[in-house]
């Protein structure tokens, strides 16, 4: 709302998302960075990231409660926006997604492409790469695999892989 060169948009969905209880997340106020830690590994140092905008990040943070229960060193990353990120500087970059950091998910409920550049080769993104479906909202998300379940089983793949 306070941005005042280029473009902006407010992108708003019909969908019925739970409301988010920030109790123990990352304040809103890294929303205008673009994209920022939202929920951090209570380990240390992070094994995954898990990385998600808008209607998919209670579904990031459900899974995040599941791994941290078994263990899984996992940061969720709120990104909604890749172009304000990437007009950060380097340094918060790297800190909110390090390079060293190879296992990457993102969830998006829509087309995966262009997140190659975020997850890299050893990552994963559970989205929509097809059209045509038709079914109540909820359905549909599940037949496509966006539910904690599919992001945790997900979540281990790229482990067991990396």
């Amino acid at each position: 709302m306070n941005r005042q060169e280029g473009p902006s948009a407010l992108i708003l969905s019909r969908q019925k998302l739970p409301i988010i209880d920030r109790t123990g997340l990352a304040p809103a106020e890294g929303v205008h960075r673009g994209a920022y830690i939202l929920a951090e590994a209570p380990q240390g140092t992070p094994e995954i990231l898990i990385l998600a905008t808008g209607s998919e990040v209670h579904l990031a943070l459900a899974a995040y409660e599941k791994l941290v229960q078994e263990g899984v060193a996992v940061r969720v990353v709120s990104m909604p926006s890749w172009e304000v990120f990437e007009a950060q500087g380097a340094g918060y970059r790297e800190e909110v997604l390090p390079t060293k950091i190879k296992a990457r998910l993102a969830i998006e409920a829509a087309v995966s492409m262009g997140w190659e550049r975020y997850v890299g080769l050893e990552g994963k993104v559970i989205g929509i790469d097809r059209f045509g479906a038709s079914a109540p909202g909820a359905v549909v998300l599940e037949k496509f695999g966006f539910t904690p379940e599919a992001v945790v089983t997900a979540v281990r793949e790229i482990l067991e892989t990396s």
